[in-house]
């Protein structure tokens, strides 16, 4: 296989995997259509109560540590096995880069 069809090989895979990522459907907040207006409004002494229900639960766990500073607890879930995943996956990806950059030099 020449070398010319080799990357066009490669920018058609780029292009593919670029255009099926703008499809990928993005984290906007707001909505679409008019279907805002039809969920339930909260009073705004419930938005007052669960304020300060928050802002409690803030200060006993400012209160929990040593100098009264802590990390937001945003609720997420744990990260760690994809922080693993895709540092491995990019260091096999580094490995094919320099594996075909080498046997390039070689001449095969």
């Amino acid at each position: 296989m020449s070398s010319a069809r080799r990357s066009l090989l490669t920018a058609t895979a780029a292009g593919t995997l670029l255009g099926a990522l703008w499809f990928v459907p993005s984290a906007n907040a707001t909505q679409a259509d008019g279907s805002r207006e039809a969920t339930s409004v909260t009073s705004t002494s419930q938005v007052t109560q669960q304020a300060r229900a928050l802002s409690e639960a803030a200060q006993e766990a400012a209160s929990d540590t040593a100098d009264g500073t802590e990390l937001a607890d945003t609720g997420s879930f744990d990260t760690t096995p994809y922080v693993v995943a895709g540092t491995l996956f990019l260091g096999v990806g580094a490995g094919f880069v320099v594996y075909s950059v080498r046997r390039e030099r070689l001449g095969f």
